[in-house]
């Protein structure tokens, strides 16, 4: 994690970061290839602890439930005792005390686990976001760098362009001198002899149609 940490570590610092696998936007940053066995792990062990708590959280309610019921039937039982009990009601009443103590036996690990559970959740999550800034900012990086080499060539082209339009009107020009000379010079019965593919005038009538066009 040396890559990321120096660089981002810092910047998580006091933040609550929220968790990554949870979130669909997450896995669109990804490409199939970007997505390595590196992250696809982190993420197994991450959704492996957050299905892990969530077990945990249930079952615990389930105990307590469990818990409370045989609690209850312990005071019934008691009460119905009596100072004479019956060999029956003694093996119930062993019974539902061995209950709770397995009750209170899972409780008490559970509660361990539960308190252990949430930082081993923060810190898997950590690291998937310091190798998702790094992969995010190489990215961004690459981008950056390649949308300056589309603008410098886009403004070449327009550079080139530019000149293109300028050389593009002086050749006009110099053609409609040259067809205006000619055309005083023989006359216009002249001039249709000559194999022209460009005619000034009718390049002049055809530019004013257009621009009179009324646009849809």
């Amino acid at each position: 994690m040396a890559r990321a940490d120096d660089k981002f570590k810092p910047a998580l610092v006091g933040k609550k970061i929220p968790i990554l696998t949870l979130d669909n936007k997450w896995h669109r940053l990804f490409t199939r290839s970007e997505f390595t066995p590196e992250l696809q792990g982190l993420e197994k062990n991450l959704n492996d602890l957050l299905k892990r708590q969530a077990k945990l959280t249930s079952e615990s309610k389930e105990l307590k439930k469990i818990k409370k019921k045989l609690m209850d039937d312990v005071v019934l039982l008691a009460d119905a005792m009596g100072e004479n009990p019956s060999k029956k009601q003694d093996k119930e009443m062993s019974e539902r005390k061995r209950l709770i103590e397995e009750c209170n036996e899972k409780m008490d690990a559970y509660e361990e686990e539960m308190v252990e559970l949430p930082r081993q959740i923060n810190q898997l999550n950590n690291q998937l976001m310091l190798i998702t800034m790094d992969i995010c900012y190489r990215k961004l990086k690459q981008s950056t760098d390649e949308l300056a080499e589309i603008d410098e060539w886009i403004g070449n082209i327009r550079r080139e362009l530019k000149k293109k339009v300028v050389r593009k009107k002086e050749k006009e020009a110099v053609i409609a001198r040259l067809y205006s000379y000619m055309h005083d010079i023989f006359g216009a019965e002249v001039i249709e002899l000559f194999d022209m593919e460009y005619d000034p005038e009718k390049e002049a009538e055809r530019e004013n149609s257009s621009e009179e066009t009324p646009e849809s």
